[in-house]
């Protein structure tokens, strides 16, 4: 079994080769205008997550609003029976 140093060490190595297969195929400037695409495309993912974070705490809010009308509604109405049953 390996160690952790040498799997480390061949992990590196096959990441350089990487490195340099791509900076040899795509150059400097592809790689770059990639990364700006992938910072750009994180930024609207994080958009959406915010958005959807915010609408479903909106919902939550109107769900537990509409539960107390609800248990409000509940209460009256068990009150009315109680009254008519006596």
């Amino acid at each position: 079994m390996k160690s952790y140093e040498e799997l480390a060490k061949e992990q590196a190595n096959r990441e350089g080769t990487l490195l340099s297969r791509l900076m040899g195929e795509a150059g400097i400037e592809e790689l770059t205008d990639f990364e700006a695409g992938l910072s750009e495309r994180q930024s609207e993912i994080l958009f959406k997550i915010t958005t959807e974070m915010e609408d479903t705490k909106n919902a939550l809010n109107q769900v537990e609003q509409l539960a107390q009308r609800l248990r409000r509604h509940l209460e009256r109405l068990k009150n009315l029976h109680q009254t008519l049953s006596k």
